[in-house]
């Protein structure tokens, strides 16, 4: 099992951290400072925390990997990264079409059980929505700044609807969309979407039939509507480039996943990234990093949870000596 996740591992740990957050004493803090060794004196112990868990969660359960993956891209793409895409109750995100039944609730709860540990270790100095940099062993490694808060509230219906589906937008359009997100390169689009090199698709999502891998795809799931398509079907449980090698041999699951080969803007970059898993790599890496720094509408204000379900201010959250931890367990 360790040879065969050994990317997801690396790259899922990596995720997962750009799910953390920073030092702020106070229930509403100010903005803090964003830099690349945010927590260095506040909680040193933190990425070793969290590597740690995250390995031991993907020995366990490999899907994992790809559940980390969808919650940072949800989370970030609508308003920045603020760890809004956790909270529940009235117009929580996770309801919203986008999110419902595609954010796994067992990665939801993992994030909330290292927060825990972290927590645990360092105090409340940590929040769910920062973004440090874990340096890693067989894949791609990344350092953004660290400082971001959790926000107080859901991102608005009309931001999370604007996530990308699998659905018929055009290349052009999907472009535009992540340029709005100060992603305005191509290869960002085609980078961030090699994040299906991980995990599974139900059927109804899968794209129309027109050709044979999309003919077998309806078959099978014919005999079991229920049923989940790998998204890559080359390396279905490895972070590597197999995406990109099914995607030249039309072997897409998604509509938006076949316009990327499709199209004359894009093809190019998933033929370079198929022939060059070092290129996807390195691209992967630059665009992540640009996804992380998607622009906050309110700036970087907000809190650090002592719940990852709620703000600090719901009346539901009890005062104690720690901290009621709650979490997913008692909300998902």
């Amino acid at each position: 099992m360790a040879s065969k996740s050994a990317h997801a591992v690396a790259v899922a740990v990596a995720v997962l951290l750009l799910l953390l957050s920073p030092p702020a004493p106070a229930a509403l803090a100010a903005a803090p400072q964003l830099s690349v060794d945010f927590h260095a004196a506040s909680c040193p112990q933190l990425e070793s925390i969290v590597r740690s868990a995250v390995q031991a969660a993907l020995q366990r359960d490999i899907a994992l990997a790809a559940g980390l993956i969808r919650i940072f891209f949800h989370d970030c793409f609508p308003q920045g990264c603020d760890a809004s895409v956790f909270l529940t109750g009235t117009d929580s995100e996770q309801a919203q079409p986008p999110n419902a039944n595609s954010l796994q609730p067992r990665a939801l709860q993992l994030v909330d059980d290292i927060r825990a540990m972290v927590h645990a270790a360092c105090g409340p100095t940590v929040s769910f929505a920062d973004i440090p940099a874990l340096p890693t062993r067989g894949g791609p490694s990344y350092s953004p700044s660290l400082g971001q808060l959790d926000s107080l509230a859901p991102a608005p219906a009309n931001l999370v609807n604007q996530l990308p589906g699998p659905g018929t937008s055009s290349v052009q359009q999907l472009i535009n969309l992540f340029g709005s997100r100060g992603m305005r390169d191509a290869a960002d689009l085609v980078a961030l979407s090699g994040g299906h090199t991980v995990g599974k698709s139900r059927c109804p999502f899968v794209r129309p039939q027109d050709d044979a891998f999309s003919r077998k795809m309806a078959a099978n799931c014919s005999v079991d509507p229920n049923g989940k398509q790998d998204l890559d079907v080359v390396t279905p449980v490895t972070f590597d480039n197999g995406y990109y090698i099914a995607l030249t041999r039309s072997q897409g699951v998604f509509t938006s996943d076949m316009a990327l080969i499709r199209d004359p803007i894009t093809a190019p970059i998933v033929r370079q990234f198929a022939q060059d898993k070092a290129a996807f790599f390195s691209n992967f890496t630059k665009s992540i990093i640009k996804l992380s720094k998607v622009p906050r509408p309110g700036g970087n204000v907000g809190e650090i949870r002592r719940s990852c379900s709620r703000s600090n201010r719901s009346p539901r959250l009890v005062e104690t000596t720690g901290s009621e931890e709650e979490g997913f367990a008692a909300s998902a």
